[in-house]
């Protein structure tokens, strides 16, 4: 019977990249034992400098707790071609560190727009109206340049990288995520399939039929909830993405819109392997980061041996 292996990220405990919404950080070493207490046994390295970034000093704390790292996040403004040297730069150095620390299964360099920069996108967040998004010079310079990105991280470090679609970037919606899929090179770059993102992007849109979709695109899961009551409130009342982020649109699993069961079942039926990634976008003042991730992680027990027990044998998968 396969086993469900699930980490967790930082942001679960307020680290979020938002500047303004920081807030006092708990430190890396609480939210670390706090993880692994809680039953995790993977993670992401969060803002580069929140966790050690000496491989030697890395390595050695999460092999103390017994925990893998799954990757890390990168936003790069990809619309601007001006942007695409330096992301590259940074997206290199920090993929270097995933290789150095790097064990079963492989960690992903997790590539995303700049989320929450552009006042329009942000201010649309989960109610993006059709032809608001990138023309089609703009497509071909974003796709391009992720493409050029994956291409060098992998290169350079042997890391392969993962797009995380999410709200108040350019590429939310599912005709964005899908323009995206189609404009870049299946065998460079995957796609991380954020279930809270994508049902507060789509407008409530089922799970399953996205994952259907994407198909073998998606190589890494981010399990996340969204609040329906709170998202159909948001977009009642044109509140911006931060406002509703402050308002916890996206909730404990279990609680929101998202068909966690049928997740499961999903991944199950495409001989997944990987691990699943729990986010619960976490602002400073918003209850008690551990007792939630503990709520989550028991919450996905209770529904693991009924939808996650149908792994194939002799398959070494971790697209979804």
């Amino acid at each position: 019977m396969a086993k469900l292996r699930v980490g967790n990220a930082p942001c679960s405990w307020g680290t979020l990249e938002f500047e303004g919404m920081k807030g006092e950080q708990i430190g890396y070493s609480r939210m670390l034992d706090e993880l692994a207490e809680t039953d995790y046994t993977g993670t992401e390295l969060g803002d580069w400098g929140y966790m050690p970034t000496d491989p030697a000093v890395l390595g050695a704390e999460l092999e103390r707790r017994g925990l893998v790292m799954l990757g890390a996040f990168v936003p790069v403004a990809l619309k601007y071609p001006s942007e695409h040297d330096p992301g590259i730069a940074t997206a290199v150095r920090i993929a270097r560190l995933l290789a150095a620390v790097a064990s079963d299964p492989s960690p992903y360099l997790v590539l995303a727009d700049n989320n929450g920069t552009d006042p329009v996108r942000t201010q649309l967040a989960g109610r993006i109206p059709p032809g608001a998004g990138l023309s089609a010079a703009e497509w071909s310079v974003f796709a391009a340049g992720a493409d050029r990105l994956a291409r060098t991280v992998f290169d350079e470090t042997g890391i392969r990288t993962v797009f995380h679609h999410h709200c108040a970037g350019y590429v939310e919606t599912p005709e964005e995520i899908i323009r995206f899929l189609e404009l870049t090179d299946p065998g460079t770059i995957g796609l991380v399939f954020d279930s809270g993102h994508h049902a507060y992007g789509s407008g409530g849109e089922d799970v399953i039929e996205a994952m259907n979709r994407y198909g073998d695109r998606i190589w890494y899961v981010h399990c996340k909830d969204c609040d329906p009551q709170v998202a159909t409130q948001a977009r009642a009342e044109e509140w911006d993405y931060f406002a509703a982020l402050r308002h916890g649109v996206f909730c404990e699993l279990g609680k929101g819109a998202v068909d966690f069961p049928g997740v499961l079942r999903r991944l199950a039926a495409r001989g997944y392997n990987g691990y699943v990634l729990v986010e619960q976008d976490i602002l400073p003042g918003m209850g008690s980061p551990r007792e939630s991730a503990r709520r989550n992680r028991n919450y996905l027990r209770s529904i693991e041996l009924a939808n996650f027990d149908s792994v194939l044998p002799g398959r070494n998968r971790t697209a979804a």
